[in-house]
Parts: C-alpha cells; sequence; structure tokens
C-alpha cells in the first residue's frame, strides 16, 4: 500500500489530506481536513488573493498536523508529498509549495507537484475505480472544459469557454440578484421554488458544431430582466434563479452532447461521463447529465458533494497516480498561475447529422 499528504491552497480553502491506494488500484481517503475562507471573504463578494495566502499560512501547519494525526501516522510512514502548484492564485499557490517542498526535503520523501485541474480530472478513479478513458465536464468558478481523459498526463479538450466560467457566470447572477456568497449554492436554493418558464433567457451556443461555452450573453440577458421589472420581490429573484439555472442546464447538456459526438476522434467510445469541480455540487446540473449518460448508454459518474470543491484528497490521490507511474518532481518545481490541463487542444468540430 503507497500513502500521500495532498495539500490544496489554490484558492480559498485550506486543505490537507491522506490516501491511501493498494495493490489493486483501490483508493482510501484516511484523513481530508478542509478550512474554508468563506467568512473572510463574504464582504468583498469574492476572493481577496491577499487575506487567502495570509489565511492558509496561519492554519496549513496545524491543519497538516492534524490530517495526519486523523489518519493514525506520521511522516515516516508517507510515500511521498503531493501538492497542488497551480493553476490559481499565486500567492496561495506559493503557500502550499513551498510547504511541500520543506517537508519532502526534511523528510526525503518524493515531491509530487500536481495540476489542480488534473486533480479534479482523476477524482472518479478515487470514488468509482473509473477505468479510462472518459468524457469529463470541468466546470468551477474558473474553468469550464470538457476533456477527453485518455491517461494520467494525457488530456484532449474537446470545448471550453470563450468568456465566463458556469461557477463565475452563478456566482455573478447571485450578486447581481443581491444574494450572498459564494453564489452558485444560493442560486440553486432560490430556483427551488422559481418558475424556470417565467423569464425567456437565450442558450448561448446551442447547437454549435463545436463543443464550447459562452456564458456573457446569458448573465447580460438576466441583468436586463431585472432591471425592467425592479424592485424585485422575492418571487421575482426566485424566478429569476430558476430562470437562470435552467438556461445553463440546457447549455451543458447541449455542449456535453457535443462532445459525447466528438470523443470517438479524440479516445474511442468513453467508459462514462464524468462531472467534476464545484458546480458538479449543482444538483439541477447533475441531474440532467445522468439523463445524457443514460441515453447514450453510459454511466454517470460525481464526485460524493465534499470532493466536487477544492480539497487535499483529490491532490493525494492525483500524487498517488502519478507516483505510480514514477512521475516525481524535484525541488525546482515552479508555482504556476496558469497551467492549462491540455496544452494542445482539440477543436473537434462534429460533422453534420
Amino acid at each position: 500500500m503507497k500513502t500521500v499528504l495532498g495539500i490544496e491552497t489554490t484558492c480559498d480553502e485550506t486543505a490537507a489530506a491522506v490516501v491511501s491506494v493498494d495493490e489493486d488500484g483501490l483508493g482510501q481517503i484516511r484523513a481530508n481536513e478542509v478550512l474554508s475562507q468563506i467568512a473572510e471573504h463574504a464582504a468583498y463578494g469574492g476572493v481577496v488573493p491577499e487575506i487567502a495566502a495570509r489565511a492558509h499560512v496561519e492554519v496549513l501547519d496545524r491543519l497538516i498536523a492534524r490530517a495526519l494525526d486523523r489518519a493514525g501516522i506520521g511522516f515516516a510512514d508517507l510515500d511521498g508529498i503531493a501538492v497542488a502548484a497551480g493553476p490559481g492564485l499565486i500567492g496561495g499557490v506559493l503557500v502550499g509549495l513551498v510547504t511541500a517542498k520543506t517537508l519532502a526535503l526534511v523528510t526525503r520523501k518524493p515531491l509530487l507537484a500536481v495540476n489542480h485541474l488534473e486533480a479534479h480530472a482523476l477524482t472518479a478513479r478515487l470514488t468509482d475505480g473509473l477505468a479510462f478513458p472518459y468524457l469529463l465536464l470541468l466546470a468551477s468558478g474558473g474553468h469550464t472544459q470538457l476533456v477527453a481523459v485518455r491517461g494520467v498526463g494525457d488530456y484532449v479538450r474537446l470545448g471550453s469557454t470563450v468568456d465566463d466560467a458556469i461557477g463565475e457566470a452563478f456566482d455573478k447572477a447571485a450578486k447581481l440578484l443581491g444574494l450572498g456568497y459564494p453564489g452558485g449554492p444560493e442560486v440553486e436554493r432560490m430556483a427551488e421554488t422559481g418558475d424556470p418558464e417565467r423569464f425567456a433567457l437565450p442558450r448561448p451556443m446551442l447547437g454549435r458544431r463545436e463543443a464550447d461555452f459562452s456564458l456573457s450573453g446569458l448573465k447580460t440577458a438576466l441583468r436586463i430582466e431585472a432591471e425592467r421589472i425592479a424592485p424585485l420581490a422575492e418571487r421575482d429573484v426566485a424566478d429569476l434563479c430558476a430562470s437562470f439555472q435552467a438556461a445553463v442546464v440546457d447549455v451543458v447538456v447541449d455542449r456535453a452532447r457535443v462532445a459525447l459526438r466528438a470523443f470517438s476522434g479524440a479516445a474511442g467510445r468513453p467508459t462514462a461521463l464524468v462531472a467534476a469541480g464545484g458546480v458538479s455540487a449543482n444538483g439541477a446540473i447533475r441531474r440532467a447529465l445522468a439523463a445524457l449518460a443514460g441515453e447514450a448508454g453510459l454511466g454517470f459518474v460525481a464526485p460524493p458533494l465534499p470532493l466536487c470543491g477544492d480539497n487535499g484528497a483529490m491532490i493525494a490521490w492525483a500524487g498517488l497516480e502519478r507516483l505510480r507511474l514514477g512521475l516525481v518532481d524535484d525541488l525546482t518545481a515552479p508555482a504556476r498561475p496558469r497551467w492549462p490541463l491540455a496544452a494542445d487542444p482539440a477543436r473537434a468540430a462534429v460533422p453534420a447529422g
């Protein structure tokens, strides 16, 4: 059995986890500690990089100690130190990376500098033992991509957003409507009691042959409708949220359907349709993607809710995947504010018909 410590500090969650894998490739989360900074950033309506980095510094060492204690092991029992080396807010990334490098140097354990996006991409293998290849919708506050996951380090981007990420669009919609932060869960909560057909919001990129997204026009349409009926009553806000969420769901399903048709040219037949990233916690999106997967004769996999957002377990698992392949890093591994998951996107158009 191999065991790795995972450290995550790329945005506003400080996280440390201990994950093991046995000879059959089955993963076990032995500890997964996450401290959220929502309260620190709520007053600003978004993440303040300087505040985030300072908060990581203040708690990371204690969180690592707690994770090891929960797992019932010490540093001597580890086979590697994994850390998210990007992409993300550079101050936070540096906090985690410097900590991991120091631990690797002192304990003489291998350093595993993990791409945060790759960690999201591989989480389905930790939770469900999923075989390659599979189609991934990676959706969060900063990223929206449809990716053919062919193997560790082997990714083909089938589509991405040309403007806002889905999570970013949810957050901006919430701010526009006077809801709390983070916006995604607030919009989803209000949408539960709203009428999704009251406002005829657009479905950008619907029917396009490339599996790309665009959310800025939808966000603008929401603002125009809100201004038209202002001042907003609670019912208005609920209906706007429901209409906005329904539009996003329609776009996600349409774009994923296009990506499924394009998948064979990149990787053959997928084993499953997978959703990962913070937006994959949205129940309406999950249900719609599960239905789409069923239509295609595929399984649908989404992580348990605690593993949808940023966490150390996904970093540790990605580190284990890389460690088993001998993909270790030295102490010169850089902090990377930008780090594409697929360096050479496949702009695969689906043939007509």
